[in-house]
């Protein structure tokens, strides 16, 4: 296995340690929220990961057909898996309809790109698919922290991790929702597209048997 496969592979063994941090039975609880600061450093490694496999896997020639299947799927697995957790973990922040959007979604997007590449094209992650990632890897991380932090001080500054945390994922919520639709006109435009090509190949090959056909019955032929 190569190594952008191995860095994939580490995003996948990080969703069940990261459910372990989240549970009751994670041996560690502490007084200063060594727990959530320990959960949310396991989630920002493996978000890191989500980067760094690709940019390797294109940076060293090693683009391989199984790390094309590893890498959504452990996409698919960490966001899910985060969202799931977080409903019983801090169900304040992440109501249970968001985890059912976040996952409903992803089920979405999986759907159409694999019809896609039965048709025989692809649909390009959009920059708002990518702006989703990004608010995704806050909302999970704040909602975590929040678990413990109402407010952090640090000397004179104060953050709003509660605040943060509610604006990030109903943020999350939206730009998912609309990242959906623009995958979806875009996967429209183009199996219409594809539809309209077969059609009119059948037609140009129709033709085509038929002006043989006639040529073979004429009297000159």
């Amino acid at each position: 296995m190569n190594l952008p496969n191995s860095i994939t592979m580490s995003r996948i063994f990080a969703v069940p340690l990261l459910l372990w941090m989240l549970s009751p039975a994670f041996p560690v609880h502490g007084t200063h929220g060594e727990k959530e600061m320990v959960a949310s450093l396991v989630f920002i490694l493996a978000s890191i990961t989500d980067g760094l496999d690709g940019y390797l896997a294109r940076r060293r020639g090693q683009i391989t057909t199984m790390g094309m299947l590893l890498d959504p799927l452990a996409d698919k697995l960490m966001i899910t898996a985060a969202y799931i957790a977080l409903v019983a973990y801090n169900p304040r922040i992440v109501p249970v309809w968001i985890a059912v959007l976040v996952i409903g979604r992803e089920f979405l997007v999986s759907g159409l790109r694999s019809i896609a590449s039965s048709e025989g094209f692809t649909i390009e992650a959009s920059d708002l698919g990518k702006l989703k990632t990004v608010i995704q890897i806050v909302s999970v991380v704040a909602a975590i922290l929040d678990h413990r932090w109402e407010y952090w001080h640090f000397g004179w500054f104060l953050m709003p991790v509660r605040v943060i945390a509610y604006t990030a994922i109903y943020l999350m919520a939206a730009v998912s929702i609309i990242s959906a639709m623009d995958y979806f006109i875009g996967f429209w435009k183009k199996i219409d597209h594809a539809s309209q090509g077969r059609r009119k190949r059948k037609a140009s090959f129709v033709l085509s048997r038929r002006k043989k056909g006639s040529a073979e019955d004429s009297p000159l032929a």
